[in-house]
C-alpha cells in the first residue's frame, strides 16, 4: 500500500510527532510504500534511515502560504500516487480534505489532542482515529458518527525512534519518583510537587527528579523551592530520552489534568517503574485501568500523596507494582499499532468515496 502521512513538523518534543514517525516507520518495516509531508525537522534522518520518503509542505496558517501549501499537496498526491492519506493535525486535514475529495482517496485523521476545540475538524476524515478509548467517546459526544471512528491505542515499545537507545539506567537517589512530560499546566506538576511536601515529610529520604521543559519553568522552579523540601527535588531539564532515567526510577508519576494518551506511560512500563496516573482521558486504558498502574483522582494532591506514601512505607509494595506494570505489556507495541492502523485504512478503501477529480 502506498500511504501519505501528513502532519506539521518532525521535530523531537511533541507527542503526535513521536506517534505518526513510530507509525510510518513501522509500516515501512511491513513492506508498504510511506512518505510524509510536513515542514521538516529533527525526525526527517531517521525516516530516512527506514525508507520513508519526505516532502516538504509548510504548515504556517497564513492564508497565502495556506493556499500554496494545498497547490504543492495536489501536486504531489497527483505524482506519488497515494492509496491513503493519513492526517495527524488540525492543517494537515483541512489540507488534506480537498485533494482527497476530489482525488477519491480516502482521508483518515488522527485525533491526538481532543481537548484542542479545533480537534473537531479531524471529523474531516473518511475514518477517524482515536487514540484511546476516552477520545473516541468524546468525539462522538462532539458530533463525529460512531460510524467514522476507530480506536487505536497509542503504543511505543519496538519503535524505530528507540533502535540502539542507551539502555544504561541512570544511578539516581534512592527512594526516588519521577515525573517525565512538558512543563505546563495540563500535565499537572504542581500536583505533584505539593503531594511531593506531603510525602517528604513522612518519608525524608525520598528523592524527586523532575524532566522536561516549557513555559512554566521557572514558576515550577519556584513553586518547588517554596515546599520546604527544594534540597530534595531535582529538575535534570528536557531529555531527548528519558529512558535511562526511567529504568534508574523507583515510581513514575503522571499527575496529568488532561492527557489523551501519553506515550511516555509506554516508555514507564517498559522500563518496569512502578506508575502512578490520574484517572484522565486515555491514562486508566493505557494503565489497563489499574491492573499495570495505580490510578488517583486529577487535581487531588493529597490522595496522589497517599498512593506515593502506601509505595514507600514497604518496599515490596513497590516491587509488586514494577511487576504489575508489565501486565499486557504487549498491547503497547508499535507493530500492534501498525496492525490495527492497517485495518483502519482497509475499511475507509473498502466504503471510499469515488468522485471524478477536477484537479487530475
Amino acid at each position: 500500500m502506498r500511504i501519505l502521512h501528513i502532519l506539521n513538523h518532525t521535530n523531537r518534543l511533541n507527542g503526535h510527532v513521536h506517534a505518526a514517525v513510530d507509525l510510518a516507520c513501522a509500516q515501512a518495516k511491513l513492506g508498504h510504500q510511506v512518505c510524509v509531508a510536513s515542514g521538516g525537522g529533527d525526525f526527517d534522518a531517521l525516516l530516512g534511515k527506514y525508507n520513508v520518503s519526505t516532502t516538504f509542505l509548510d504548515h504556517e496558517r497564513k492564508p497565502l502560504k495556506l493556499l500554496k501549501s494545498l497547490w504543492a499537496l495536489r501536486a504531489h498526491v497527483r505524482d506519488w500516487r497515494p492509496d491513503i492519506v493519513h492526517a495527524h493535525m488540525m492543517t494537515s486535514a483541512v489540507l488534506s480534505f480537498p485533494v482527497c475529495r476530489l482525488k477519491g482517496i480516502p482521508l483518515i485523521t488522527t485525533v491526538h489532542n481532543e481537548f484542542e476545540k479545533s480537534a473537531i475538524l479531524m471529523g474531516l476524515g473518511t475514518r477517524v482515529i482515536a487514540v484511546s478509548e476516552a477520545v473516541g467517546a468524546s468525539m462522538r459526544r462532539r458530533g463525529i458518527p460512531a460510524s467514522k471512528l476507530r480506536v487505536v491505542l497509542n503504543g511505543t515499545i519496538g519503535s524505530a525512534r528507540f533502535e540502539g537507545r542507551d539502555r544504561t539506567p541512570v544511578k539516581l537517589s534512592k527512594p526516588n519518583i519521577l515525573f517525565v512530560g512538558g512543563l505546563h499546566p495540563r500535565k499537572g506538576l504542581p500536583d505533584l510537587l505539593e503531594a511531593f511536601r506531603i510525602t517528604h515529610d513522612r518519608h525524608p529520604d525520598v528523592h524527586l527528579y523532575v524532566a522536561g521543559g516549557g513555559p512554566m519553568e521557572a514558576d515550577y522552579r519556584q513553586i518547588a523551592a517554596e515546599t520546604g523540601c527544594g534540597d530534595a527535588i531535582t529538575f535534570v531539564g528536557a531529555l531527548e530520552d528519558p529512558f535511562p532515567y526511567m529504568l534508574g526510577a523507583d515510581i513514575f508519576v503522571l499527575p496529568s489534568h488532561a492527557d489523551p494518551a501519553p506515550l511516555v506511560l509506554s516508555e514507564a512500563r517498559e522500563a518496569g517503574c512502578a506508575v502512578i496516573g490520574t484517572q484522565v482521558d486515555g491514562i486508566p486504558q493505557l494503565l489497563e485501568f489499574g491492573e499495570a498502574g495505580i490510578l488517583v483522582p486529577p487535581c487531588n494532591p493529597s490522595a496522589l500523596a497517599e498512593a506515593l506514601s502506601s509505595l514507600l512505607a514497604d518496599p515490596e509494595r513497590i516491587r509488586m507494582w514494577r511487576g504489575k506494570s508489565q501486565f499486557r505489556i504487549e498491547n503497547m507495541a508499535i507493530d500492534r499499532v501498525a496492525r490495527e492502523t492497517m485495518d483502519v485504512y482497509l475499511s475507509a478503501i473498502s466504503g471510499s468515496f469515488v468522485t471524478t477529480s477536477v484537479m487530475a
